[in-house]
C-alpha cells in the first residue's frame, strides 16, 4: 500500500458519515457545506508535496496529514453555512425591496466624522458671531429673509435700499449718524456672512440627516438624536432673529442708553449654540467609541468594567457637576457681553477700591420695576452691570477652583490607580484649558475688551466646555455600547474583522 493511499484512508476515517451522500441526495438537499472530496483532495495534495520536498524530516507524513485534517473541518463547515445563509437572505431582500427596512445596530464611522465636522463648524460660527457683536455689525441687516436673504445686494440701488433701512434703526441714529455707504458695507458683510454660515450649517446637517434615516444608515437611537439636533438648529435661527429684533425697537431703550440687543436674548442665543455644539460632539464621540469597542470586544469589556468601579463614582459625578458649572459661567459671560459690563472695573482682583463695589451700587433700586421692590435682587443680578460682572468673577473663580480641586482629587493614590490612562489625560487637559481661560479673561478685562482678546476668551470658554464634555464621555459607560459588546462576545461572527477572517478561510478551503 502506498503512502498516498494510507493518508487517504486516514482522512476518510476522520470524516463523519454525514459528509458522504449520493448525487441525487445532494441535488435535493442542496447542502451548505463544501464537497468533502475537495477537502480530501486538497489535504492529500498538500501531504504529497510536503512528503516529496521533505521539509520536515523529523515529522512523519501521516502525522502531518493528521494535523492538517483536524483543524479546518469544523470552521469550514460553519463558514460555508454562514456564507450560504447570507447569500440566501441577500437574494430574498434584493427581490423584495432592495434595501433593509429596519435600522442597523451600529453607526458607520462616516456618521461620526460628519457629526464632528458639524460640531467644528458650530464652534467656528460661535467665534464669528462674537466678532460680529464686538464690531457692532449684528444690527446692520434689519430684516429676516431665510431664502432671499442668502444673496447680498447686487446693485447700487439695492445697496441704497439696505442702507436706508439701516438709517431708520436706533443704532444708526444714536451711534453712527455719520456712517457712509462704504462703512455700512463692511458691517453688512459681517452680519451677512454670519447668517449665511448659519444657513450652511442647517442645510449641511438636515439634508444628510434625511438621507441617513431614509437609507437606514444609522441606528434608531441615532436617528432620534439627529432629528433633535436638526430641530435645535432651526430653533437657533429663530432665536437669532428674535435677538436682533430686540435691538431695532426704539421703545426698548431709555433716553441716552446705548442701542444693543437684549442681554436675555443674547444669552439664550449663545446657550442654544453651545447646546447644539455639545450634542453634536457627544453624538460623534459615541459613534467612534462604539466602533472601537466592536473591533476588540474583550478589551472593551475590560475597560467598561474598570469604569464601573465604585472608586470612580465620585469622580464621575464631580465631572458632571463641573460641566454644569462651566456652562453656567458661560451664560453669566453672555450677560456681561450683552450689558457691556466688561468696560467697567477694569482691574483685577479688585473692583475699584475694594474686592467688590459698594452694596448700594450692587443693589440699586433703579433696576427694580415693582413698587414693593420684590424684584430688586434678581433684576440687579441680571441687569445691573456692576453686579453682573461681580457674578461672573465669582463664577469664574469658582470654576477654576473646582478644576484644580478635581485635579488634586484625581492624584490621590486610590483614584489614580483606578483611573484609565485617557481619563488621566483628560483631567490634565482640563487643568491646562482652565488656566488659559483665566489668563484670557483677566487680560480681556484689564485691556478693556479688545476685539481679538474678547473673541479668544469666548473661544476659550467653548474649549473648556469641550474638555469637560470629553472627560465626562470617557468616564461614562453607555448601555447601548455595552450591549453591543456583550452581543459580539457571545457571537464573534458579528464582529466585522472576524467575519472577514472566516470568509477568507472559506475561500481558501474551496480552492483546489
Amino acid at each position: 500500500m502506498s503512502l498516498f493511499q494510507l493518508g487517504l484512508r486516514r482522512a476518510a476515517a476522520q470524516l463523519s458519515r454525514s459528509s458522504f451522500a449520493c448525487g441525487q441526495c445532494l441535488r435535493q438537499q442542496k447542502p451548505a457545506t463544501a464537497p468533502p472530496s475537495s477537502i480530501i483532495l486538497r489535504l492529500a495534495r498538500q501531504t504529497s508535496r510536503s512528503y516529496a520536498t521533505e521539509t520536515k524530516p523529523s515529522q512523519s507524513p501521516i502525522a502531518a496529514l493528521s494535523s492538517n485534517i483536524n483543524a479546518p473541518v469544523t470552521p469550514l463547515q460553519d463558514a460555508a453555512a454562514a456564507s450560504v445563509a447570507a447569500a440566501g437572505s441577500s437574494g430574498s431582500s434584493s427581490k423584495s425591496s432592495g434595501k433593509s427596512s429596519s435600522f442597523p445596530e451600529t453607526n458607520a464611522k462616516s456618521v461620526g466624522y460628519w457629526l464632528i465636522g458639524s460640531a467644528v463648524s458650530v464652534f467656528g460660527i460661535v467665534i464669528f458671531g462674537g466678532l460680529t457683536r464686538l464690531t457692532e455689525s449684528g444690527l446692520s441687516i434689519t430684516e429676516w429673509r431665510p431664502v432671499t436673504g442668502s444673496l447680498p445686494p447686487m446693485s447700487t440701488a439695492d445697496w441704497e435700499s439696505e442702507f436706508e433701512k439701516y438709517r431708520a434703526s436706533p443704532e444708526y441714529k444714536l451711534l453712527n449718524p455719520h456712517m457712509d455707504l462704504d462703512e455700512f458695507k463692511k458691517i453688512y458683510f459681517m452680519e451677512w456672512t454670519h447668517r449665511l454660515w448659519g444657513r450652511f450649517i442647517g442645510l449641511s446637517f438636515v439634508l444628510p440627516t434625511v438621507y441617513f434615516i431614509a437609507r437606514r444608515k444609522v441606528t434608531a437611537r441615532m436617528a432620534t438624536t439627529l432629528v433633535g439636533i436638526s430641530a435645535l438648529i432651526g430653533f437657533q435661527g429663530f432665536i437669532g432673529w428674535w435677538m436682533v429684533k430686540s435691538g431695532l425697537k426704539d421703545d426698548l431703550f431709555a433716553p441716552g442708553s446705548h442701542p444693543r440687543v437684549s442681554q436675555y436674548r443674547l444669552t439664550a442665543h449663545l446657550a442654544t449654540a453651545f447646546a447644539c455644539y455639545s450634542w453634536m460632539l457627544l453624538a460623534g464621540l459615541s459613534v467612534f467609541r462604539a466602533n472601537k469597542a466592536l473591533r476588540d470586544p474583550e478589551a472593551a469589556a475590560k475597560a467598561f468594567a474598570a469604569l464601573k468601579s465604585p472608586t470612580l463614582k465620585v469622580l464621575r459625578r464631580s465631572v458632571l457637576f463641573l460641566t454644569a458649572l462651566i456652562f453656567t459661567t458661560v451664560l453669566s459671560g453672555a450677560l456681561v457681553a450683552g450689558l457691556d459690563a466688561g468696560l467697567i472695573y477694569n482691574e483685577f482682583p479688585k473692583m475699584g477700591t475694594g474686592y467688590m463695589p459698594p452694596k448700594s451700587e450692587l443693589m440699586d433700586k433703579f433696576y427694580s420695576r415693582k413698587e414693593d421692590a420684590s424684584d430688586l435682587v434678581w433684576r440687579n443680578m441680571l441687569e445691573n452691570p456692576s453686579m453682573v460682572q461681580l457674578d461672573h468673577r465669582v463664577l469664574a473663580t469658582t470654576t477654576f477652583t473646582a478644576v484644580m480641586a478635581l485635579f488634586a482629587y484625581s492624584r490621590t493614590g486610590r483614584i489614580r490607580a483606578a483611573m484609565p490612562e485617557n481619563v488621566r489625560k483628560g483631567v490634565m487637559g482640563l487643568v491646562h484649558l482652565a488656566s488659559l481661560q483665566v489668563i484670557l479673561g483677566i487680560s480681556t478685562l484689564i485691556y478693556m475688551v479688545p476685539i481679538h482678546l474678547a473673541a479668544t476668551h469666548q473661544a476659550g470658554a467653548l474649549a473648556l466646555l469641550t474638555g469637560a464634555l470629553v472627560l465626562g464621555h470617557r468616564l461614562r459607560v453607555p448601555k447601548s455600547t455595552m450591549a453591543l459588546v456583550q452581543k459580539a462576545l457571545q457571537n464573534p461572527q458579528l464582529v466585522k474583522g472576524q467575519g472577514q477572517a472566516v470568509s477568507q478561510k472559506l475561500q481558501n478551503a474551496v480552492k483546489v
